[in-house]
């Protein structure tokens, strides 16, 4: 059975499951992520905050280009198949008078906006027309709350077919109260062991993406040693179900 995780943004699998999904292409796997927000910025001007963003990772306008480039090479490291889906990041999107939706930080982790209502439904059905019908789906939790990751989600669900979910790193290290809820409603994780192997590859998908080690880390090897901590703290990647799956 193909096993497809669903990636809000191009970086959040090798983030939070690289070493995982290393593992698991290694033992014979097939292994693809799909990433829902991976489409090109529109033409015209941005927003300011979008601007900002993008000289943060030093991308200029052709930030997606630049990204999505650094997913195929994050997914090689992984040996995983990659999907980009062409809606654009939230921080891109406009309404239909050309107002930008999610235009700063704060917006990022509020509500999805009033013009997107449809936009959860409309999702479910181009993943339902477009997934393979027998694959293992693994969602994101959307620890954290970030507008993108509840929008994968609740697309994910609506789908109808078994889930099992992923901790969304580094959101997750913010997350014990959260997490605590889902087991006291039965959820329950199968924490899978990376060893040094799995490590060392996850630490190289992260990397992968460059433009976005900045969002994070003060530079890679921070990230590396992160990396090594949360695995020690947590004994490995966790994937999460439902008692009610």
């Amino acid at each position: 059975m193909d096993c497809i995780y669903l990636s809000p943004h191009l970086d959040d699998i090798a983030l939070s499951c690289g070493g995982l999904v290393w593992q698991q292409a290694q033992s014979g796997e097939s292994i693809s992520i799909w990433t829902i927000c991976a489409g090109d910025p529109p033409a015209g001007a941005l927003s300011p905050f979008a601007e900002a963003l993008h000289t943060r990772w030093q991308t200029g306008r052709d930030a997606y280009q630049q990204r999505r480039q650094e997913d195929r090479l994050s997914c090689e490291v992984m040996r995983a198949g990659c999907t980009h889906l062409a809606l654009p990041e939230c921080i891109y999107r406009q309404s239909i008078t050309g107002e930008f939706l999610y235009d700063s930080e704060e917006s990022l982790f509020g509500p999805l906006h009033p013009a997107e209502q449809t936009l959860v439904e409309r999702l479910a059905g181009q993943l339902a027309a477009a997934l393979p019908p027998d694959a293992q789906l693994v969602a994101p939790l959307a620890l954290g709350g970030h507008v993108d990751h509840r929008l994968a989600r609740l697309a994910a669900e609506r789908l109808g077919r078994p889930l099992d979910y992923y901790a969304e790193y580094p959101y997750v290290l913010k997350s014990g109260d959260v997490l605590d809820d889902l087991r006291r409603q039965g959820w329950a994780a199968v924490v899978h062991p990376v060893l040094e192997p799995g490590m060392m590859a996850w630490q190289a998908a992260v990397a992968a993406h460059a433009s976005q080690i900045s969002t994070f880390w003060a530079g890679v090897g921070e990230m590396e040693a992160a990396l090594q901590a949360y695995c020690r703290q947590v004994g490995g990647i966790p994937l999460w179900r439902s008692s009610a799956a």
